[in-house]
């Protein structure tokens, strides 16, 4: 498409520019029904730009990809209330799209040593590929820690003041107590109720416009999410009073690191219930009678996950072919789970790590590069055969 606009731009003095889909087309743009050469030009131009676009068929996970460029028209994906909210308020997308990177990362951290780790896919613009089609615990894990990243994402740009609409928590003004006696309500306590009331009109509405086991399931992890973010506030104080005493006390309420955040939610997908829908379509009932009802914070599912272990277009799975192991490990990123029993190769590699350390008065630690070999190793691929069978 670069290469194409550039063409283009070449010859821009001896034809009328090519407009993209989308924009209006202007009053004096010649008609492709005109004759001569460059009416010819303008709509051959027309007619490849339209072709070259990507069909529209993703969610608002794009606006991470986008970032400050973000132009709502121009997202894939969204509904008609989600244009109309991202038209509205342009400094909201901006933190939204700023926070899709931080919650790709906080998950691909969770998943690290599991054989699907939350890739994303370059140049796509439905970002985690076919994976997330199935109703999978993966797809209940993304739904719900994208959904607390807007809300932590919102919520701090409220406090740092980057949005319009919303500032401080209004509501923590006056006096208040806690077990350690009473405070003043005072700097800037994190406005995590418009971060999730914002979160829940702009992520939930797509799955309102329609009504089917997926969207409930949606919906349900979606406030999964939400609401973890909240369990993590926490009250800071600074204290005043002779010699830093705390005889008085300022306090405010904030959110903690994103980590535990993730964390909770990583606990969540171990624990994750399958679930069907129940016969009314407005609910859940548990798909094994011998485990326990789901609550309202717990991840649901409907459909159990590929084992990751092989290549599948279909399914989206990239296989776990040339990731890296640890020989010595039981656990998830062990050779033996990690490569589904293919085996493994070993490569010696030369690592930089910072050695002798020692401690400078006042106030430093200077340490050594030293250069170790070390072992790396990696899944094989599987045979042939084998993999053919899964594309």
């Amino acid at each position: 498409m670069l290469r194409l606009k550039h063409i283009l731009s070449l010859r821009a003095p001896r034809t009328r520019s090519c407009a993209s889909p989308g924009v209006r087309l202007s009053s004096r743009a010649p008609s492709c029904q005109s004759p001569g050469a460059s009416s010819r030009i303008y709509c051959a131009c027309l007619l490849l730009l339209l072709l070259l676009t990507p069909r529209v068929d993703s969610s608002w996970w794009y606006i991470g990809a986008l970032g400050a460029r973000v132009i709502c028209d121009n997202i894939p994906g969204l509904v008609n209330k989600q244009r109309q909210l991202c038209q509205r308020h342009p400094d909201i997308m901006q933190a939204i799209g700023e926070g899709t990177k931080e919650w790709i990362r906080e998950c691909q951290h969770q998943f690290r040593h599991h054989r699907w780790n939350c890739s994303t896919l370059d140049r796509d613009h439905t970002v985690f590929g076919r994976v997330l089609l199935r109703s999978s615990r993966e797809a209940a894990f993304v739904y719900a820690i994208s959904s607390a990243g807007v809300v932590y994402a919102l919520t701090r740009a409220c406090s740092q003041g980057k949005l319009k609409t919303c500032h401080c928590d209004p509501h923590k003004r006056g006096r208040a107590s806690d077990e350690r006696g009473d405070f003043d309500w005072g700097g800037c306590s994190d406005n995590i109720n418009y971060g999730i009331k914002f979160a829940k009109a702009f992520i939930d509405a797509k799955e309102r416009t329609v009504r089917d086991a997926r969207a409930l399931m949606n919906l349900h992890n979606n406030r999964c999410g939400r609401t973890a973010v909240k369990r993590f506030m926490k009250l800071k104080c600074k204290c005043h009073g002779v010699s830093g005493s705390c005889t008085l006390r300022t306090c405010w309420m904030a959110m903690s690191d994103f980590r535990k955040t993730g964390d909770y939610l990583r606990r969540k997908y171990n624990g994750a219930i399958e679930v069907t829908m129940n016969q009314d379509g407005t609910g859940f009932a548990v798909a094994n009678k011998a485990f326990r009802k789901a609550t309202k914070n717990d991840l649901v599912y409907f459909e159990n996950s590929p084992d990751y272990c092989l290549q599948d277009k279909a399914a989206g799975s990239l296989g776990t072919a040339g990731r890296v192991c640890n020989k010595t490990s039981r656990g998830t990123d062990g050779c033996e789970v990690m490569c589904c029993g293919r085996g493994y190769d070993t490569t010696r590699v030369k690592q930089i790590t910072k050695c002798e350390c020692k401690f400078k008065w006042c106030c430093a630690v200077e340490c050594k590069d030293c250069e170790e070999a070390v072992d790396v190793h990696t899944c094989k691929a599987p045979k042939r055969a084998e993999w053919l069978d899964q594309t």
